[in-house]
């Protein structure tokens, strides 16, 4: 071969890249997805500390109006339930990249609605939109790491992602009360929000790539037989499926997927508990706007740094039970809030709910990827995260109106616990173990769960 010809090859081959699956082969597009669910971590972190304290003294919401102080969690569970279950639909036809950016877009006008807004309402509209960024860009982040990691790994990437997610949460938490201490709160929030969106938004177009091709290239795999390690309990459904087939499968058909689905709604009454209710609790109990930081604070940044080593923990031992312990530690750490008093002892019970989140949080997304082929991957996460963040707005509704109702606010508490023990439940008898290595399919059982 003349060197020429070798030059030719040599760009050919530039052209059509291998899309080979795994952390280390693609480390750049790894880290820059960790950058991008970071950013979106700081977006929606914004509102943990400040907002909801803001609601009282800014905005006229009066107190133990608790429905109506959860107005701006359920306009934002509602919507980025249905924004995920879209955007992985979309994702599938014209790409993860296209829906990262279309979700900063939506979030361009939050900041300035949190300088101009003249009424609660605005803020419940802002948080349509937050909705909209959230579903669109958070989604794409997790779902492109699963296309371009293999199964194996699926624990520690999603352990990852949900790591820098949660981490963005919990800074944004502690820098905007810091903030809003010193200056005015509603600067604050514009300037640091207004800074996110942009740096956001341009490192994502500069450098964000698409990974529909690593999708392609392990269906085409799964197909003509070359995938290589334990098969998958895909269900036996058709190669390409309709968005409503996968959405029924995933909410009730399969008994394993709508398990899980379960799981990941129950779980959002826990973070809809500590967005809304914990700065209003603590703030009744005496503590400041830069303790409530703290404490709300401590459970973001346990959740985030646990997810280090329980994303890993569940490619080791299983998905089943880390989602199960999870749910029931969790479920503790919130009974547990109400029962002592001070900053040290809630700042423990805090970090004992980030533990339990963190062994339920990416080992549920990891297990729907594992039992999801290929081709409808990004519907069927989803379907899963609809129902997981429709969460927020079922479980802030549930929470608000019991509140409402009996004048306490612990009775919020109370009910969030409990129905965190009974999903726990539900889960560990209904959920088939997902993980390929410790659960493959056999040539009798192949497709099915």
């Amino acid at each position: 071969m003349s060197n020429i010809e070798q030059i030719l090859l040599s760009k050919k081959k530039e052209k059509h890249p291998v899309y080979v699956q795994g952390i280390k082969a693609n480390l750049g597009q790894f880290s820059q997805q960790l950058l991008q669910v970071f950013f979106v971590g700081l977006t929606i972190g914004l509102q943990r500390n400040v907002v909801p304290i803001l609601a009282e003294v800014e905005f006229g919401v009066p107190a133990g109006s608790f429905t109506l102080l959860m107005a701006f969690i359920i306009s934002f569970g509602f919507v980025k339930g249905t924004m995920n279950f879209i955007a992985g639909r979309l994702s599938e036809s014209v790409g993860r990249r296209k829906i990262l950016l279309w979700g900063w877009i939506a979030a361009f006008p939050i900041p300035f609605i949190f300088l101009y807004a003249p009424s609660w309402s605005w803020i419940v509209c802002a948080n349509v939109l937050l909705g909209i960024n959230q579903g669109f860009a958070w989604s794409m982040t997790v779902t492109s790491k699963v296309d371009i990691t293999r199964p194996e790994q699926r624990g520690l990437a999603t352990g990852f992602n949900e790591f820098f997610g949660y981490g963005g949460v919990a800074i944004a938490g502690i820098v905007t009360g810091y903030l809003a201490a010193y200056f005015d709160p509603r600067w604050s929030l514009f300037s640091f929000g207004l800074v996110i969106v942009v740096v956001a938004f341009v490192t994502a177009y500069l450098f964000s790539k698409d990974t529909l091709p690593w999708v392609q290239v392990e269906a085409k795999a799964h197909k003509d037989g070359t995938h290589k390690g334990p098969t998958p309990r895909f269900p036996n459904i058709p190669e390409n499926p309709s968005a409503m087939e996968v959405f029924t499968l995933v909410t009730y058909k399969h008994r394993t997927f709508s398990a899980l689905s379960q799981a990941g709604c129950v779980e959002k009454f826990v973070d809809a508990l500590v967005w809304a209710f914990f700065p209003i609790y603590f703030l009744n109990h005496g503590l400041s706007v830069v303790e409530i930081g703290w404490v709300v604070g401590v459970y973001g940044i346990v959740w985030g740094a646990s997810q280090l080593w329980t994303g890993p923990l569940s490619d080791a031992i299983g998905r089943k039970w880390p989602i199960v312990i999870g749910m029931w530690v969790c479920g503790m750490g919130v009974m547990a809030t109400v029962l002592v008093n001070g900053v040290i002892y809630w700042s423990a019970t805090a970090a004992m709910m980030g533990i339990g989140m963190a062994l339920l949080y990416p080992t549920l997304i990891a297990a729907v990827g594992d039992i999801s082929h290929p081709n409808w991957r990004g519907s069927s996460l989803g379907t899963y995260r609809f129902w997981r963040d429709t969460g927020y707005g079922i479980g802030a509704l549930s929470i608000g109106l019991v509140a409402e109702m009996t004048g306490n606010i612990e009775a919020g508490f109370i009910l969030t616990a409990g129905v965190m023990g009974l999903s726990g439940l539900w889960t560990l008898i209904a959920v088939e173990e997902t993980h390929p290595k410790f659960n493959p399919a056999t040539v009798a059982k192949k497709g099915k769960s």
